[in-house]
């Protein structure tokens, strides 16, 4: 019977699943949406997991070690009821937030990844190895400079331009057109009515779109947006992080330019000894080394 190496990432809106053979043949690398993921309550989120091993991983062999980077692990006590969840099926796993991939997948032993994509949130790792978040409060309240944020952020931009009588510079009617309506005020209730990350973080590109036009108001929010970001390395660095390359990683920071070079501005603005990097590589490379460290460990 044959061995398998898995590896998941789990972000925002979507998951990432690769199966490799113990020789590192890729048998599985695939791609399904995860909006129903939720870390918590455990017994809930490892069902959720198992129904997609199950259903995915091939039925000839063993999973010979486990690793996942997922949304919501935003504590050392969530990854181990987590953890033991899987065990009660099986499974035997490294658990760690989905940010806290990025780093091992462009090949630093340490450093602040910074995700930006549906959502946004920050982690590092003090010299003890303690794990350190930041942000990735949600998109309501919190996750400034991730897609979903962005369009929140728009949309009161756009919205108290319009209330100051002030001519529209492209962003609101990128905005209407991105979420199907006609006025300012029917604006208001689609995204008033529906507030999730669903509803929102889709309409992101639109929001590029009206700053690449010219819309300042939407260059704006942008710069914001990535100063968000910036600050999130900014307060790991307070509570002890350590490494001096920033990697960052997420659909929206790593397809608009646009963003990731705001925020390598503003980083090198708080720290010129930071280097910033874009990941090249997909984050589940990272959840793909510690399932190969796990092994490495097992043997």
């Amino acid at each position: 019977m044959d061995g398998y190496v898995v590896a998941f990432d789990i972000g925002g809106s979507k998951a990432h699943l690769v199966v490799e053979t113990l020789d590192r043949k890729r048998v599985v690398d695939e791609q399904i949406p995860s909006y129903d993921w939720d870390a918590e309550p455990a017994d809930k989120g490892a069902a959720w997991l198992v129904g997609k091993l199950r259903r995915r991983v091939p039925s000839d062999g063993l999973i010979a070690s486990l690793a996942l980077g997922a949304q919501g692990v935003d504590s050392a006590a969530t990854a181990e009821n987590l953890a033991v969840e899987l065990a009660r099926h099986g499974y035997q796993a490294t658990i760690v937030n989905d940010a806290a991939l990025i780093v091992a997948a462009a090949g630093f032993e340490d450093g602040v990844g910074i995700i930006a994509g549906t959502g946004a949130i920050g982690v590092g790792r003090d010299r003890s190895g303690r794990s350190l978040l930041s942000g990735g409060w949600g998109c309501v309240i919190g996750d400034e400079g991730g897609g979903a944020a962005l369009v929140r952020e728009a949309t009161r931009a756009a919205l108290r331009a319009h209330d100051e009588g002030r001519q529209d510079d492209g962003l609101l009617a990128a905005l209407l057109g991105a979420f199907g309506v006609a006025d300012a005020e029917r604006l208001a209730r689609k995204v008033n009515d529906e507030p999730t990350a669903e509803n929102w973080a889709p309409r992101c590109p639109a929001v590029f779109a009206a700053a690449d036009a010219g819309s300042t108001l939407a260059g704006q929010v942008i710069t914001a947006g990535a100063g968000a970001l910036a600050a999130l390395v900014s307060q790991l660095l307070a509570r002890g992080a350590v490494g001096t390359d920033v990697v960052a990683a997420g659909g929206v920071i790593v397809n608009q330019e646009r963003l990731f070079g705001a925020f390598a501005q503003s980083l090198r603005a708080r720290h010129p000894e930071l280097k910033a990097h874009k990941l090249a590589v997909a984050p589940v490379e990272g959840a793909l080394a510690l399932a190969r460290k796990r092994l490495s460990a097992a043997k």
